[in-house]
């Protein structure tokens, strides 16, 4: 018998709070840098980078949490039978955070016990532990700390079966994960369903990132003998499994540093990952041919690695994740054409492998024989005719809503019907409810004007084409020509990497109101330019040289650029125009440092409100304007506070511990590269503050040097 019900779920969780209200625009290159060695065959290069560059609009950052964790009681939806219990959280863009073996109480997934957003997903923040489903674009979903839409449909014997789904509002397209627990069945099944509605083809991602519980017995194993992996951080390479760096990379506590692993499967192999204990048990995933990628990620055991694992849950805790995509890698995505519909299934379940077989020292032997084991519990033509029964059930009306999602997707049927256009979201989704959020944007449909917001709020986001041309219209016809017409304009128009119309359209905001929102934006389009005409420049004088241009500049995560005087100063007359939001003050005290200002940037810092200076990003930037100021105490006084918005792969603690010690050495200045060698040496940084994810020094090294605990 399979039940489902609705429930809660209470656990210490850190506090979530207001969205950034400052737009995140996308980088002007739109593909990724990818640099492939030469082994990588030519078949698997053409879609490495391939509008894989970071976009994040019409979303907005989510960079409000601390780690004061209190009580809160989750929304759980629990679907289980006689084998297996799961359990969702749709207030947490549906990760399941469970998936228990009841006969033998065996939890299969790392279960986090705590909430506690982080700086690792497209928005910020995002949090560890169970099944994710990332959508949409390179990264983790954006609705990772969000809500969505959760249903209870009936499944194909009958029982009851939870549906997950939502409109992505970047790329426009509807996305539908389907969670059946047949009576009986060992395995939990998950269907997918991703529709473009779009009249275009659109670049798609899809992982399934999995994490399970990381001790020094368990291995990593998958359907391939080869792999794609970075050797030096930067050239992605072939190798044969399991060996890297003369350690057997299929044992996540033999690696050092942080590493990931994409395994090449075979066209025509099974495509599956498993993460088997010493007895032969744990976790294994499958699926049908369409999801073809599979993927091991670990922290590593330096001391950086273990401080990211108890940042992300408590300490004694650590995980590994093993994932599953559309694409070889997550450093691709994938052509889906106009009008497609894709489905595929996965099968998530207990393995019980002979111990022998799983750890078998010859890697070929060992994935065998697990793979063997798998075609007797969960034979491929089994999982193929399961597919096609769930495929049936996909179509069919939800039996009862138990979960609102957000308000654009009902918004773009609303605008679909006001066009004329072919609704091409599936009916069977439901998207009704028409929210505050979504109401500007309607008027601006069906009364031809978007409303004059308060500039404290300036509204939700909008860069879908079709509002851009409604918007074009509106103002000029001169209907809602104001500051926030001319603002929300000149977002589209960036994002769409129409620079010089984005810079009319703010400018004329400007003209209508001085805010800090079209001060912010102008400096941000002015430092790209300025960025864009210097690499030109130095392009061309590599080329009348003879020589190889240099590499772009600028972040593919953020974009963020050298800042000029100019842009500098526009950044400055935000402030004094206002709104003056804490975002905007870290920005401008980032950009004077980064234009060495660094008087200018403590002086900024101690005239702040005494909330706004307390702000660790604030107190970050400080401590760093102190360092080269030589004010060495303040940097000091830094590492005794606490931290929660660190960015995966951020270093810049333990820059600043090592800048301090630099300068103790040298009376002030920075230290040349012997120096800069000598003090990572002598100098350990303490665990409180390393975050450093490529280290290479052991956890246990580290704390013996720097007698850290």
């Amino acid at each position: 018998m399979t039940e489902l019900k609705a429930t809660t779920l209470t656990i210490p969780a850190a506090r979530l709070g207001a969205e950034n209200p400052l737009p995140m625009f996308r980088h002007p290159r739109q593909d990724l840098s990818v640099f492939l060695a030469d082994n990588v065959p030519p078949e698997d290069r053409a879609l490495f980078g391939w509008r894989c560059a970071y976009r994040v609009l019409p979303y907005r950052i989510q960079d409000d949490y601390d780690r004061a964790k209190q009580p809160r009681a989750f929304k759980a939806l629990v679907l289980e039978n006689d084998k297996l219990r799961a359990t969702v959280l749709p207030e947490l863009g549906g990760r399941l955070v469970s998936l228990e073996h009841k006969a033998s109480g065996r939890e299969l997934l790392d279960r986090n016990p705590v909430f506690q957003p982080a700086n690792l997903a497209l928005r910020n923040a995002w949090f560890s532990g169970g099944v994710e489903f990332n959508a949409g674009q390179f990264g983790h979903t954006y609705l990772t700390c969000s809500s969505l839409f959760a249903a209870r449909i009936t499944g194909a014997q009958g029982e009851p079966a939870l549906r997950l789904y939502e409109w992505d509002r970047t790329k426009r397209f509807v996305y539908q994960v389907d969670l059946h627990l047949p009576p009986g069945s060992d395995f939990l099944f998950s269907h997918v369903r991703i529709v473009n509605p779009n009249d275009e083809t659109i670049p798609m991602y899809w992982w399934t990132n999995i994490a399970v519980p990381e001790r020094e017995d368990v291995r990593t194993l998958s359907s391939a003998d080869t792999m794609f992996h970075s050797a030096d951080g930067r050239m992605v390479e072939v190798a044969r499994m399991p060996k890297h760096d003369n350690v057997d990379a299929s044992y996540s506590t033999s690696m050092k540093g942080a590493h990931e692993y994409f395994f090449r499967i075979e066209q025509g192999q099974r495509p599956w990952v498993a993460a088997l204990d010493g007895a032969g048990r744990g976790l294994i995933h499958t699926s049908t041919p369409r999801l073809k990628g599979r993927k091991a990620f670990y922290w590593g055991r330096s001391q950086g690695g273990q401080r990211w694992q108890e940042f992300l849950a408590e300490p004694g805790r650590s995980y590994i994740e093993i994932q599953a995509g559309l694409a070889t890698t997550q450093m691709e995505h994938v052509p889906m054409p106009a009008h497609a519909a894709w489905e595929w299934t996965e099968a998530f379940g207990l393995m019980e492998a002979d111990k022998a077989v799983a750890h078998d020292a010859d890697w070929h032997k060992a994935w065998t024989g697990v793979d063997a084991v798998l075609e007797r519990r969960l034979p491929r033509a089994e999982l193929e005719a399961m597919d096609r029964r769930l495929c049936a059930c996909t179509g069919a009306a939800a039996v009862e809503m138990l979960h609102e999602g957000s308000g654009w997707g009902a918004l773009e049927r609303r605008r679909c019907a006001a066009a004329g256009e072919t609704d091409r979201i599936p009916r069977e989704l439901a998207f009704e409810r028409i929210g505050p959020e979504q109401e500007p944007w309607v008027a601006l449909l069906e009364r031809g004007a978007l409303p004059e917001a308060d500039p404290a709020t300036p509204g939700a986001l909008m860069t879908q084409p079709q509002w851009r041309a409604l918007l074009e219209r509106a103002v000029a016809a001169g209907k809602g020509d104001h500051w926030a017409s001319w603002w929300h304009l000149g977002n589209m128009r960036c994002e769409d990497l129409d620079l010089a119309p984005a810079r009319a359209a703010w400018e004329r905001s400007l003209a209508k109101r001085r805010t800090a929102w079209a001060l912010r934006n102008l400096s941000v389009l002015t430092a790209r330019e300025e960025a864009a005409a210097a690499a030109a420049a130095a392009a061309a004088a590599a080329l009348a040289a003879g020589s190889p241009p240099p590499p772009p500049g600028g972040s593919h995560f953020r974009g963020d650029e050298p800042i000029s005087p100019r842009a500098l100063g526009l950044l400055l007359d935000a402030w004094e125009a206002g709104p003056r939001v804490i975002q905007l003050a870290i920005e401008i005290m980032s950009a004077l440092n980064n234009a060495k200002e660094h008087q200018r940037a403590r002086d900024f810092a101690a005239a702040l409100p005494a909330e706004q200076r307390a702000h660790e990003r604030i107190r970050i930037q400080s401590a760093f304007a102190a360092m080269n100021l030589n004010d060495l105490a303040e940097v000091e006084r830094l590492f005794d506070g606490d931290f929660a918005t660190i960015r995966e792969g951020e270093v810049t603690l333990t820059d600043l511990w090592f800048g301090v010690h630099e300068r103790k050495l040298t009376g002030g200045k920075p230290g040349d590269a012997a120096l800069k060698a000598k003090v990572r040496r002598e100098y350990p940084p303490p665990r409180k503050i390393d975050f450093r994810m490529l280290a290479d020094v052991s956890a246990d090294d580290a704390k013996k040097a720097s007698g850290n605990v």
